[in-house]
């Protein structure tokens, strides 16, 4: 079964998570969520503000103690050994991580060094458009280009998982379409994202499934148009007349698809 190019059924599972659990006093902020990711997938998850989604992440990437169930990356016990789990998995970082009075390119060799590589920084910013801003500082990118090169740090170490939490809020749509083609760049190259996202658009172009969680749950796990499916077989009207284009598409047409960085 194939999904957007990607085989479900012949792709093993590069994440595994079983009845994670997260306490925090008297909040049990995630419930026993459990699900897998085959390697070479796009899955996004997606909820509202305080559902979980962040905090699952978070321990998923050894960087919030797991209260119970278990997560193994690429076969990695991440509570077991979260030093060997940060060596496969990249995590886009905010900018206030990047260190003062470093330029693109110097920080690129930094950060690869931390890995005990070495990069080609060159290499890199081509991939994410910057090449131009080799010797620039971070405080002097956009927005969308300061999303870009948080990306091009996470792939330093070349992982196999990367991750990406809200990518492109606050981005203007050029920024938003470009950064979208860049995740579908890298996900052809063979590395496995997750991402998580407040836009529906988004995660229905980019994931090949989508888990909706709610209350610490996942409460619906499949392909964005297997979901939308089952909620129309469900007897559901929509709102508005469904176009083939949405107003987003008109401002791209009317104004190009170039970034204005």
């Amino acid at each position: 079964m194939s999904y957007n190019g990607f085989h479900m059924a012949a792709s093993r599972p590069i994440l595994i998570v079983k009845d994670a659990r997260k306490r925090y006093e008297d909040l049990e902020a995630v419930r026993g969520v459990s699900f897998e990711v085959a390697a070479g997938e796009v899955l996004g998850i997606l909820g509202p503000n305080g559902a979980g989604k962040t905090t699952t992440l978070e321990m998923i990437e050894g960087l919030r103690e797991i209260d119970g169930g278990t997560i193994t990356v690429d076969g990695i016990d991440v509570a077991k050994n979260p030093f060997a789990v940060k060596q496969v998995i990249g995590v886009q970082l905010q900018s206030s991580a990047f260190f003062e009075n470093s330029t693109l390119e110097e920080l690129l060799v930094a950060f690869a060094a931390m890995y005990g590589q070495r990069v080609d920084p060159m290499e890199l910013l081509n991939k994410v458009d910057l090449a131009e801003k080799a010797k620039n500082y971070p405080e002097q990118l956009s927005g969308g280009q300061r999303q870009r090169f948080s990306i091009a740090v996470a792939l330093v170490h070349q992982p196999k998982v990367l991750f990406l939490d809200e990518p492109t809020t606050g981005l203007d749509p050029q920024a938003r379409r470009h950064l979208w083609d860049l995740v579908k760049q890298i996900r052809q190259e063979g590395v496995t994202v997750i991402l998580t996202t407040h836009y529906m658009e988004e995660a229905q172009v980019l994931c090949d499934r989508v888990a909706i969680m709610d209350a610490g749950k996942i409460i619906a796990l499949d392909k964005p148009k297997d979901l939308i499916n089952a909620l129309l077989k469900r007897g559901f009207k929509p709102h508005t007349e469904v176009q083939q284009a949405t107003l987003e598409d008109v401002f791209i047409d009317l104004t190009g698809r170039g970034l204005r960085d």
